[in-house]
């Protein structure tokens, strides 16, 4: 089963028995006998790929899921659901992890020795399942899906500019006024162009960027230089905002706020490293105040 999910895997005979430390021949015969011992074709060889057929999608689900239960098993007897140990690896988005994410995982290290810790800060939906994520800290909805999710807040979109360009600028009273004004525009994997707003974010106006930004980090320099407005989320204007270099627009307009997620894949048989460090991080995410405003 091992070798026959790490074929699936890479999609290749030779790149699997490499990652294995077998040859390619040996490879080759353990799927082949694993073919023959269930009675069915579970991948399609041609001479440049190797795919699964439809009973190989399903019998690779199964596997990864008897293969995890195993590695429970193991854990458990060796007691790694008792001390945490090994390797945790944690995801976000770029600023909320580095602002808020790294110092639990910093002070959850110190407090664990035998872990070591990797951080995935990436401004993309990562599939915390296939790249082999134990932790998550996610914000906004989520859809229906077999993790366990514990939610910790809330933060909330906002519009804001520097104090110099509504010296030169009126504020915007209405959502339809941001017609008239320089908007920056962010081009992250949230970004949209259609900007929605009251309770139930029914209404929307499009904007038309005249500055994109690859980053939030420079669009809100942009906008702390005073050129334009930019949208993003409240926790990463904090402190701009409260050093007054930053103020906020259309409050009353805005959407309803987005909840705050940490979220796992092993629901109760979580090993230790896992629960340990999820519990740090609902506590330490539950008990700043700036998530529960909302």
């Amino acid at each position: 089963m091992k070798i026959f999910v790490r074929v699936a895997e890479t999609g290749g005979f030779a790149e699997a028995a490499r990652q294995l430390l077998m040859s390619p021949p040996a490879v080759t015969r353990a799927i082949s006998a694993l073919e023959d011992q269930i009675g069915v074709r579970l991948l399609t060889r041609t001479t440049r790929s190797v795919k699964l057929t439809e009973a190989g999608r399903g019998y690779l689900d199964d596997c990864r899921r008897i293969l995890a239960d195993m590695a429970d098993a193991d854990a458990a007897a060796a007691g790694a659901h008792g001390n945490p140990t090994g390797t945790l690896i944690v995801t976000g988005s770029v600023i909320f992890g580095q602002m808020y994410v790294l110092p639990i995982l910093l002070d959850y290290l110190d407090r664990f020795p035998a872990v070591t810790g990797r951080s995935l800060f990436v401004d993309r939906l990562v599939n915390i399942v296939e790249e082999g994520i134990d932790v998550a800290i996610r914000i906004g909805h989520l859809p229906d899906s077999g993790l366990s999710a514990i939610r910790v807040g809330t933060v909330r979109r906002v519009i804001c500019g520097a104090p110099a360009y509504f010296e030169q600028h009126v504020m915007p009273r209405t959502p339809t006024d941001l017609v008239h004004h320089r908007i920056i525009g962010p081009t992250g994997a949230w970004a949209s162009p259609e900007w929605h707003f009251g309770p139930e974010g029914r209404s929307s106006v499009t904007v038309h960027p005249q500055l994109f930004c690859n980053t939030n980090e420079a669009a809100i320099a942009a906008a702390e230089q005073g050129w334009g407005l930019t949208r993003v989320l409240s926790y990463q204007v904090e402190r701009a905002l409260a050093a007054g270099r930053l103020v906020t627009v259309l409050d009353e307009h805005m959407e309803k706020p987005l909840p705050i997620h940490v979220i796992h894949a092993e629901g109760r048989r979580a090993a230790a490293k896992v629960r340990s460090f999820v519990d740090l991080a609902v506590d330490r995410l539950r008990t700043n105040m700036l998530f529960q405003q909302g």
